[in-house]
This record gives structure tokens, C-alpha cells and sequence, in this order.
């Protein structure tokens, strides 16, 4: 044998090395003393291998194997045979073999865990991301990494063959905060001078199409110092990319091409593209989103005209006030009148006012709490609206303004899709969302602010027409209801720049202080151009199944931005921050 730790890995003995003397080293992952035997599952990242120590084989390791105790880290030596037929592991790769041992060498020992990894499931989170070293040596968290970096080097290699450049741009940049907010980086050198973490790579990039690079890409860690939820972190991962001398369709097409490519080099699976295409204003009218859960039906529909002639007050009060009712049709459930009176409970929970509920009863017979005032013929206008109107059908009912009905009826679409279990599993599903509003107005700061960021290209013949009616050249990736990846054709001049600016209500100050060089590069040779960023933490939490992107990173933040493993952030001692020209100052309640 050579002076090496190992020869071959733990899940990948086969039968070639039948006979044969080899080499392993991992950590004890199971230990079972059956008297004179002792059995010990080894662990290492290709997978298990069942070891025998046997007193007759070699008495010194068997007796050094009594030490032996979960996580200790091992390497051993020994004769690779075949297991007797009524002992082989058929649910094991490597359970047709097991691996006799003549030499012991105990690496490191192991106290007692904080958990056990079997069980790590069945632990709360924080103790879990405490201790994350130990989380990530289970076997669900290995094959998600193992799938992540399939994934990113499948995306390199599409990139590299399609001609496209791969370069890194600054980690430190200018702080423009217009958008999310930003982590800030105090200069030692520069004093009360401030850098930031970049949100996205988004100018550079488009400084590089100025450069005359044409095709970027780029794997970038980006950071926005925002509230954190399950698909959200202070610190991700995206794919960038950018191409000059291109439309909509062509960054579409691509990107399409990129997926299928994925899907079949990491999963073996064919996609069938084109992808779907809807527009904004379709995809909210249906599904109250603009990220939707195509996997099932179940459409948002207006029955604003079934109550044209109500006395229900609040209905008439939406309607005078030109708002809208809207409803979710239910199909083949049975709910009873406790669980129909549970849904308004958690109607309400997701910030609705209230929720009417109308079931179809044997005969056609309506019951609602508002059975009383609705018209005689009210079913009737139903069937005229929904052909397949059934006995049992349930209508959930929202009212109220348009945008803010809609937007908990969508919301109250998925809770409903869980609960009835309509929602397929191992389904991708992705979609184009496109036309996208070009700004929304806030009504307390009386102004404009982008819905994509202040370089998205308005419409094509935009000149005449009103800010607040124009849509945006921008499109957003979707799968299974999470918004995969947004971009946009840009804008390549200063004229069309300096007017969306001016629209976001921009101080001439302001635009030269922050995009001055922006402004500058627009008038020198600026090509048309576009691109997209795919977030790939949530593209591989989807593609494993997880709940949270925090399963696919490999030293996440907590959902308070935290680092219990290096108990961070820390404070910064004053001496410390006096060298920065620096000093926090207590906010006041």
C-alpha cells in the first residue's frame, strides 16, 4: 500500500475491487457490536461501506475498534468480499460488498454530537445552523451541493460554447441607492468615504457591453441589505448575463436553450420549449401574480357583474367606488360549514377584510351567508358564467380594489391549491412574464419609482404617451410560482435616460453624482443591449425540493440576517471605528 489516506472512495467499491486489498478513510457513521464482530458503516461523500472487524483477521484493529464512536474520523485498511446472500443491502450502493479490516488508523476523535444527523430533520433550524459543518455532512445536503455544482458548471460550459466572456466585476462599488438598500463598506483610506456591496453586477455589465465585449456572464455574489424570508438571503448567488445587438426574443431564446441544456446534462430530463409567454396584465387578472403557479388551474374570475344590482352594502359600496369582486371556483371538495367558516379565518390572516364563501347544494340549492340577498335567478347567472357548474362547486369572494383584491385572492389560490392538494409534484413548470408596467406610483411620495431599476427601456414609440401608462421592455423567468429571473433590453442613450431620470423625479445633482459616468459612456458609442439574472439559490431549492434557499447555501443567514455558527455580525470596538472617520450614533425610539 501507498503512504495515502485512501485508495477509493466509500460509495464506490464495485466488483472490481472484489478481492482486492483497499484503502478508505471517512467518519464513522453507524456502529454495531455483535460480540465478536464489530460492524461499523463508513461515511464519506460518494457514500457508505460496510467494514468487519474480525478478532481472527487482525486482533489489534478489532480491538482498537471498540474505541470507535460516531464521527470519529477513521482510516482503515482491508480486503474488499462479498457479503453472504442473506446480508446484502439491496437499498445500499455498496451493500453486495463489505470490506474486512487489517489496519486501524484512528484520524480524530468525536464528542458527544448536538444532534444527531439521522434525526437532523426533527431539530430546530438555529441549533442546526450553529453547528453547520455537521448539518451539511447528511446525505440530503451533500446531494444538493453535489447538484449545485453540477449546475453551475453546466452553465459555464453552455456559456464558453455560445461564445459568451466570463468576467468578474467589482465586489466594492459606488453607492447608488436607488432600489434596494445596500450594505455600506467604510475607507480606512478614504475617511467618512463609504463603498458598497453591489445589489447586482447590473452597470458594470452594461458598462462591459459599452467596452465592446458583446457576451458576458458571469456567476456573481450580490447583497442587499433587506427583511429576509424562505427564497431571500443578504448574501446570493446569480447567473448574469448580457449581450449587445439583441431584442426580447433573443435573450429569451437563450436563456431557454441555457435551461434545457441544464436540465438534460444535470438531470437527464427534456424540456419542451418555447417556454410559455403571458403577459403582466393577463397573468395578474388570472392569477393575481405576476410570479404564478402554473402547475394547476383554479383562475381568479370577475363576477363583479353578478352583483351589478346587489343590496349587499359592502358589494355596493366596492362597486360605486369602481372597484371589482372577484372569486376562486372550486371544484370536486366537500367542505362543510366549519371548515368554509375556517377559510375566512384564514382569508383574514393573509390580510383580507373578509371572505364570502357560496356553495352549490343538492337541487342547486345556494347556501351562503348572504343567501338571502342574492336574486332568485342567481344561479342561473352562475351556470350562464361558469358552464360547469356542479352540485358541491364552492365560491370564494373577494372585494374590494382591483389591485388589492386580486393580489389576496392569488394569495388565498395557493392556500387553497395546498389544502386540496392539487398541486403536482416533480413538475417544472416555467413561464415567461412579460410588458411589465414601466413605474409604480407611490401615492404618499407623490412620484414614480421603476418597477424593474431606472436602466429598463421603455416601450418602442414611447415619446408621446403619458409615464403612467407605458410598459416596460422587460420580462421576468417564473417556475412553480417563484420568480426565477428577471432582465430587460436596456436603455443605450442619454437622451431616453436622462427622461426616465427626470420621470423618477431625479435631481440634475443627483443623476451626474450617482450615474454621471453612465450618462458619459451613453454619449460615446453606447450599443443596444440586454440581459437577465437567474438567481440560482432558488433555482436549485426548486430543483431539490427544498423549503428553503437556506438548504442549498452552504453557510446561510438566519431569517434575522445572522450567523450563529461565527456569531456574526459583531460590534466594532470605537478606537476601531475612529479610524474610519466613523461613529454609530443611537437611533432615538
Amino acid at each position: 500500500m501507498s503512504n495515502k489516506m485512501r485508495t477509493v472512495g466509500c460509495g464506490k467499491i464495485t466488483q472490481q475491487h472484489l478481492d482486492k486489498e483497499v484503502q478508505l478513510a471517512g467518519w464513522v457513521h453507524r456502529r454495531r457490536d455483535h460480540g465478536g464482530l464489530i460492524f461499523i458503516d463508513l461515511r464519506d461523500r460518494s457514500g457508505l461501506m460496510q467494514l468487519v472487524f474480525n478478532p481472527e483477521t487482525n486482533k489489534e484493529s478489532h480491538q482498537k475498534a471498540h474505541e470507535l464512536r460516531s464521527e470519529y474520523v477513521i482510516s482503515v485498511v482491508g480486503n474488499v468480499i462479498r457479503r453472504d446472500e442473506q446480508t446484502i443491502n439491496p437499498s445500499m450502493p455498496t451493500g453486495e460488498f463489505e470490506l474486512v479490516i487489517s489496519s486501524l488508523t484512528i484520524l480524530n476523535t468525536a464528542t458527544a454530537l448536538p444532534f444527531q444527523l439521522d434525526t437532523a430533520h426533527e431539530v430546530d433550524e438555529e441549533l442546526r445552523l450553529t453547528y453547520r459543518y455537521l448539518d451539511l455532512r447528511r446525505k440530503e445536503m451533500q446531494q444538493n451541493f453535489a447538484l449545485r455544482s453540477k449546475v453551475t458548471c453546466a452553465m459555464r460550459d453552455f456559456f464558453n460554447n455560445e461564445d459568451f466572456y466570463e468576467i468578474e466585476t467589482p465586489i466594492l462599488t459606488k453607492n447608488t441607492p436607488e432600489g434596494a438598500r445596500e450594505f455600506l463598506v467604510p475607507s480606512r483610506m478614504h475617511e467618512q468615504y463609504v463603498y458598497s456591496l453591489p445589489q447586482s453586477p447590473q452597470l458594470y455589465k452594461q458598462l462591459l457591453m459599452a467596452s465592446g465585449m458583446e457576451r458576458y456572464f458571469q456567476i456573481a455574489r450580490c447583497f442587499r441589505d433587506e427583511d429576509l424570508r424562505a427564497d431571500r438571503q443578504p448574501e446570493f448567488t446569480q447567473l448574469d448575463m448580457e449581450m449587445s445587438f439583441v431584442n426580447e426574443s433573443d435573450i429569451q431564446e437563450i436563456i431557454e436553450r441555457l435551461i434545457k441544456f441544464v436540465f438534460k446534462s444535470v438531470l437527464g430530463k427534456d424540456l419542451t420549449t418555447p417556454f410559455q409567454r403571458m403577459t403582466y396584465e393577463h397573468a395578474f387578472s388570472l392569477y393575481g401574480s405576476d410570479k404564478p403557479d402554473l402547475r394547476f388551474d383554479l383562475p381568479i374570475h370577475d363576477i363583479s357583474s353578478l352583483f351589478a344590482t346587489t343590496d349587499l352594502r359592502f358589494m355596493r359600496q366596492v362597486l360605486d367606488n369602481d372597484g371589482k369582486i372577484g372569486a376562486l371556483h372550486v371544484q370536486g371538495q366537500t367542505f362543510s360549514h366549519t371548515e368554509l367558516n375556517k377559510w375566512v379565518d384564514r382569508a383574514q390572516k393573509i390580510g383580507a377584510r373578509g371572505l364570502l364563501w357560496i356553495r352549490i347544494k343538492e337541487n342547486f340549492v345556494v347556501d351562503s351567508p348572504v343567501s338571502k340577498f342574492l336574486p332568485n335567478n342567481f344561479v342561473d347567472q352562475l351556470k350562464t358564467q361558469f358552464p360547469t357548474l356542479a352540485v358541491g362547486d364552492v365560491f370564494f369572494v373577494i372585494a374590494g380594489e382591483y389591485k388589492v383584491a386580486w393580489d389576496l385572492l392569488g394569495k388565498l389560490r395557493l392556500l387553497v391549491a395546498k389544502e386540496i392538494n392539487c398541486i403536482p409534484s416533480g413538475e417544472f413548470n416555467f413561464a415567461w412574464i412579460t410588458d411589465f408596467p414601466l413605474f409604480e406610483y407611490d401615492k404618499k411620495d407623490k412620484r414614480f419609482y421603476a418597477m424593474h431599476h431606472p436602466f429598463t427601456s421603455p416601450e418602442q414609440d414611447w415619446h408621446d404617451k403619458a409615464p403612467e401608462t407605458l410598459n416596460a421592455r422587460a420580462y421576468d423567468i417564473i417556475l412553480n410560482g417563484v420568480e426565477l429571473g428577471g432582465g430587460s433590453i436596456r436603455i443605450h442613450d442619454r437622451k431616453t435616460q436622462q427622461q426616465m431620470f427626470d420621470w423618477l423625479s431625479l435631481s440634475t445633482q443627483e443623476v451626474q453624482t450617482k450615474f454621471g459616468f453612465l450618462l458619459k459612456a451613453q454619449e460615446l458609442g453606447f450599443p443596444p443591449h440586454g440581459g437577465i439574472a437567474l438567481g440560482i439559490d432558488r433555482f436549485i431549492m426548486l430543483l431539490t425540493g427544498s423549503a428553503s434557499i437556506r438548504d442549498v447555501i452552504a453557510f446561510p443567514k438566519t431569517q434575522r440576517g445572522y450567523d450563529l455558527m461565527m456569531n456574526a455580525p459583531t460590534p466594532v470596538q470605537e478606537n476601531v471605528m475612529q479610524e474610519y472617520g466613523m461613529k454609530f450614533i443611537k437611533k432615538e425610539d
